[in-house]
């Protein structure tokens, strides 16, 4: 565990962020199914997630505040006149969650080739984008002016 106090004496608004990097560190890192978080412009990702063998009816997205949660459960379509002798694509159940940054939206999903496409977008708002501050008044302050006389 990383110490975040200095920090903390010299930043403001940031403890969201120590937050989640502290969850992310202590969550244990799944392997199945695979994905890969792709950039693919200034402000457009997209996750991939391998799922094959899911129908888009197996299959669930939900996005609530900053967390995006993708499920998987297969109905039990077992084929009693079918014996398996060696079952190498998996059909189990899972669930993954991703922490989504502020102002990132889902815009939304594909399923072709048994890979999941999740497109985001990340949609700043015109307040809080950089904006120049215009210096007022040439004129000096009143009290200097009295100073000076």
């Amino acid at each position: 565990m990383f110490d975040y106090s200095p920090f903390n004496r010299s930043s403001v608004g940031f403890d969201r962020l120590f937050r989640l990097l502290d969850e992310a560190a202590n969550v244990e890192t799944q392997a199945w199914p695979p994905y890969n978080i792709e950039r693919l412009g200034e402000n457009d990702y997209r996750i991939t997630i391998a799922v094959a063998g899911f129908g888009s009816a197996d299959l669930a997205i939900e996005a609530k505040g900053n967390t995006l949660t993708v499920s998987g459960k297969k109905a039990d379509k077992a084929d009693v006149n079918v014996e398996v002798l060696h079952q190498g694509i998996a059909g189990r159940s899972f669930e993954r969650r991703f922490q989504l940054a502020d102002y990132v939206e889902v815009k939304g999903a594909d399923l072709s080739n048994g890979l999941l496409h999740i497109a985001l977008n990340r949609v700043v708002p015109e307040a809080m984008k950089p904006r120049q501050i215009s210096i007022g008044g040439t004129e000096k302050p009143k009290a200097l002016e009295a100073k000076a006389a």
